[in-house]
């Protein structure tokens, strides 16, 4: 039982306070193991779901907490996994509801057995080819938060005029807010900031030869911009980025 669900019982005078609350606190993490204090609660506070950070543990860890989450809720997401967690995943939950994209590195379970709630939509260009795989990890978490994404990969300024017909499109559809990744230099999300009306979220990417290596050399030129209406994240965290531009386009259709 979640905490809305707890919340609605009370209401209907199904249960009292005091149950209410005992029911809240067990509700609020679950410990699995001798490794991970879970938070079960964070998508009904925030709206954005729980990601488990694959990358780092083992499999048989990562398997493990889904297997303990997914028996008391719907949806979980793994990010940065690769074939191995999706393997281990699949042998301890079976395949039912388990999606795995591995250019995202992200496997999502989601039964939760309805249709989600569509919230709008927003857009995700990348500047490289290279850029993709954080930029489809931004896609996938607007996806699962219920968001339509435009796509409009390798558009970045060393050949400038790609960007207008993706971009175009995007401002027909209405996008609430456009996530721009881009490595190198990272100049792609100053130029978008200037042509749109609606915030702009730039993801620098570990992408890059020498001083630009290891993302340093975007990540300083997107905080050196001065368009307005850019926001940046850190190197390579299109999971942020994502989520946060879901919470835009559900803010900007007046979802609660």
């Amino acid at each position: 039982m979640d905490a809305r669900e707890v919340l609605e019982k009370l209401a209907a005078g199904e249960i009292g306070i005091d149950m209410a609350e005992r029911l809240l606190r067990l509700d609020y993490v679950e410990r699995i193991g001798n490794h991970t204090v879970f938070d079960m609660s964070r998508e009904c506070r925030s709206g954005i779901p729980e990601v488990v950070y694959a990358e780092g543990k083992t499999p048989e860890k990562a398997g493990e907490i889904v297997e303990r989450v997914i028996a008391k809720r719907g949806m979980l997401v793994l990010s940065r996994a690769s074939e191995k967690y999706h393997d281990e995943v699949v042998r301890r939950i079976g395949e039912d509801g388990v999606m795995y994209r591995p250019e995202a590195r992200m496997i999502v379970i989601d039964r939760r057995g309805c249709v989600q709630e569509h919230i709008g939509k927003i857009g995700v260009l990348t500047a490289g080819t290279s850029d993709i795989p954080v930029a489809e990890e931004a896609a996938t978490i607007a996806e699962v938060m219920g968001c339509t994404v435009i796509r409009g990969y390798d558009v970045g300024v060393a050949g400038i005029h790609r960007l207008l017909d993706p971009l175009k499109d995007m401002i027909r559809q209405d996008v609430a807010c456009v996530v721009v990744v881009a490595g190198m230099e990272g100049a792609l999300p100053s130029v978008v900031a200037g042509m749109v009306g609606v915030p702009v979220i730039g993801v620098p990417t570990s992408i890059g030869y020498g001083l630009g290596a290891g993302g340093m050399g975007a990540l300083t030129t997107m905080l050196q911009s001065c368009a307005p209406g850019l926001v940046v994240v850190n190197i390579d965290n299109g999971f942020n980025a994502g989520a946060t531009a879901a919470l835009i386009a559900k803010m900007k259709h007046g979802k609660k």
